[in-house]
């Protein structure tokens, strides 16, 4: 109908779960999250609820989709059963040849043994059902019979309810107790907030084909007083707008097209209005009361803050600035690009800190007794993020690192570099006599350098470590999940998936007006990685390389070891 008109694709407000509609705000984020958990093979329940038309259905599909490759999901989308159907509805999800007139037990058994030898080939089974609400007391003592099954290690089934907020409250039944207390993980999908709904239109229109706004601020602004945010609202009435617009030959979808599009959608009330005489007084007289007592408390709050109570002006002292998360600093280059001179300047700032008028400065790390050999200081960075390294079991040290989340990192450049990084580091470092070691930096503030040793911690000028050190250095920087083969992002579109994730926190902290973010986000991935390596001074590529992931951590503050004390502070 309208679509040419347009210039649509495709309709943009369908309200089909199409996981490419499915606008990722932070709340189906963590709807998402929850959801990735499940397929960790930690067995019991997870529930998912929200209201009607919030998106869990359209979730659930976009889940599907990105599963691992040893995952296989049963999905019944219609719980209205009795117990016998619905284990027979698992059987058929699943592909296990049954009986038409098996009973309970021969079903449940038949599943069992499917779960063992899905278990013994490295499969993982997960059964999801939709519009869990409507299950019976009955139907989901029986579903926590089947999730009895467990080997020493771990449960055999994950079970996944999705269903309306009546769901929460059928668990919290006295009967269902035992269930209750197998839900290993809980989620409340709220509709989306009145500052999202903006980005949340682009991008549906953007998907469909259409660069460019349609809607109206006023339009918006209606549109979520009728929809109050419900994602299926708001696609049904954009839906009849548009229509309404393309009748009247308008590009522009105005309020009273949202107007007109809302009473369609929720059909016109039955019956006389109301007399103006029986209805409630108009509520700008409860408006403009409220307003008055407001103006008065405010007023006497000034006064009292004003003057003391014997007539003396009160000054008081203004509050603290909070810290922010983010030490704020300059954008750097690539850190293998920055120059020697640099590190010269700052030799020179190090020895004007530890002038005669100064306090006393940290002792002066010893050269060669301090240096460790590189196996001893490959454990000891291990060591600061929390693994324990035995190289007679793994001697090379970062295959080992690969095989446990971490990556290695090998640079050469100057003090700045590190900073930059903002991860402990091993320095290589040579003294008169040519002789070459390590040393493992911890920390570094200003001129004091804390340096991770077998013994213990301690603290040393970094002036006397820089004169030894030529720019060689290693960092751990932890790998994503799509490169280690482990969890959601593991398949094969795992790592747009965490990319474009990642990316619409960055659109969001980095971007200059909302507008803007709105741009970053409809972005491809690849144009997102290269908008973010142009922001962070990096070589900009398109690709999600150590560097680029490294500062990714950074900004979303990870919990991670970090090399400024600040920032590590709270996060480790």
């Amino acid at each position: 109908m309208y679509y040419d008109f347009f210039g649509f694709r495709e309709p943009p407000f369908s309200i089909a779960p199409d996981p490419r509609y499915l606008y990722l705000s932070d709340r189906h984020k963590e709807a998402l999250a929850h959801l990735m958990y499940g397929v960790q093979g930690q067995g019991g329940f997870i529930v998912i609820t929200g209201e009607v038309g919030t998106g869990k259905t359209t979730v659930s599909r976009c889940f599907i989709e990105n599963v691992p490759d040893n995952v296989d999901i049963a999905l019944i989308l219609n719980p209205r059963l009795s117990a016998r159907e619905l284990l027979s509805s698992i059987c058929d999800e699943l592909e296990i040849p049954h009986e038409i007139s098996a009973t309970i037990k021969e079903l449940v058994d038949l599943i069992n043994q499917d779960l063992l030898k899905a278990h013994a080939a490295g499969r993982h089974k997960v059964l999801m059902i939709d519009e869990a609400q409507n299950l019976s007391a009955e139907v989901l003592e029986q579903l926590r019979l089947l999730t009895n099954l467990e080997t020493a290690e771990k449960k055999l089934l994950q079970i996944v309810l999705l269903g309306q907020p009546e769901l929460q409250e059928m668990l919290a039944l006295p009967e269902l107790r035992q269930l209750n207390q197998r839900v290993t993980a809980r989620y409340h999908l709220d509709a989306i907030g009145r500052e999202e709904l903006p980005a949340y239109l682009r991008y549906r229109l953007s998907v469909a084909g259409m660069r460019g706004d349609i809607f109206s601020q006023r339009a918006m602004n209606r549109l979520y007083r009728e929809s109050q945010g419900i994602p299926r609202l708001i696609n049904l009435i954009s839906d009849r707008a548009l229509l309404g617009a393309y009748a009247e030959g308008e590009h522009e979808i105005t309020a009273d097209h949202i107007r007109h599009a809302a009473k369609e959608v929720r059909g016109h009330s039955i019956g006389p209005a109301p007399s103006r005489s029986s209805r409630s007084p108009d509520r700008s007289q409860y408006l403009i009361v409220a307003a008055s007592i407001l103006v008065a408390i405010i007023g006497t709050a000034w006064l009292f803050e004003r003057w003391s109570p014997d007539g003396e002006v009160l000054t008081g002292q203004p509050s603290a600035e909070p810290l922010k998360g983010e030490v704020e600093r300059m954008e750097a280059p690539e850190p293998e690009q920055v120059e020697g001179a640099q590190v010269e300047s700052a030799r020179v700032e190090s020895a004007k800190e530890t002038g005669p008028e100064k306090p006393p400065g940290p002792d002066d790390l010893a050269i060669p007794d301090q240096l460790l050999d590189s196996v001893s200081a490959f454990q000891v960075l291990f060591g600061i993020w929390g693994r324990d390294y035995q190289p007679a079991e793994a001697p090379v040290a970062c295959d080992w690192a690969r095989e446990n989340g971490l990556g290695c990192l090998n640079r050469q450049g100057s003090r700045r570099s590190l900073e930059f990084l903002d991860r402990p580091a091993m320095l290589q470092l040579q003294d008169e006599a040519g002789n070459t070691g390590f040393v493992v930096l911890r920390h570094l503030d200003g001129n004091t350098a804390e340096v991770a040793m077998p013994s213990g911690t301690q603290s040393v000028s970094f002036t006397s470590i820089e004169r030894h050190w030529f720019g060689e250095y290693r960092v751990l920087w932890r790998l994503p999940e799509y490169m280690t083969g482990d969890g959601f992002y593991s398949n094969g579109g795992g790592e747009q998936l965490w990319i474009g994730a990642r990316m619409m926190d960055l659109a969001d902290r980095h971007s200059g007006s909302r507008s803007e973010s709105d741009r970053v986000k409809r972005m491809e991935a690849e144009e997102q990685i290269r908008w973010y390596q142009a922001l962070r001074g990096l070589t900009v590529d398109g690709i999600a390389g150590a560097m680029t992931i490294i500062q990714i951590n950074n900004d979303l503050e990870a919990s991670i070891p970090r090399l400024n004390p600040l920032q590590s502070e709270g996060r480790e």
